[in-house]
């Protein structure tokens, strides 16, 4: 129970940093030995060039919610994983299929970057840089329309995905 407030005041922060000039993104991470990747419609279509808007308090956050609780639950029963921590990297779509799209792009970064380690800055010492979560599945995206656009971007990099929402008149 204090880690989903603990998120969610971390969440609710860092929308409140956002200026107009520069919007931050929107997401959660909890590291751990295995990722999973989370999207989310936690905000409301934002107006004309702001991508996210109001809160979606029922629809976003009880969803953002119900996946930190069960993989808190998951983490604190130390016989379904022994010895594994599950983490995640939760992103908000804004409930625009478009940005989900953008954001999906998030979970195959670490997938397709180049390997740094023989990188040097001029004085020779090797950079500072935190590299991109490896996501190994993404759960979320309620929309079938943000279903299809991530589900055929993610299948390209083989990170699998589960939609509980979207999809059902076609199953």
């Amino acid at each position: 129970c204090f880690f989903l407030l603990t998120a969610k005041c971390y969440w609710l922060l860092t929308v409140m940093q956002k200026t107009h000039a520069q919007e931050l993104a929107h997401s959660i991470r909890m590291e751990g030995d295995i990722i999973l990747g989370g999207l989310f419609p936690v905000h409301s279509r934002g107006e004309r060039g702001i991508p996210c808007g109001e809160l979606k308090k029922e629809k976003g956050i009880h969803r953002l919610e119900a996946m930190l609780y069960a993989i808190d639950q998951i983490n604190k029963d130390p016989d379904l994983l022994p010895n594994i921590t599950l983490g995640v990297r939760i992103l908000d779509t804004c409930s625009r299929d478009t940005y989900a799209l953008e954001q999906s792009l998030t979970f195959v970064q670490a997938l397709i970057e180049k390997d740094a380690s023989d990188a040097r800055c001029a004085n020779g010492d090797p950079p500072i840089f935190s590299k991109p979560d490896k996501i190994i599945g993404v759960i979320g995206a309620a929309a079938s329309s943000v279903s299809i656009m991530v589900a055929n971007i993610l299948r390209l990099f083989k990170v699998r995905v589960i939609y509980e929402l979207s999809l059902q008149g076609f199953v």
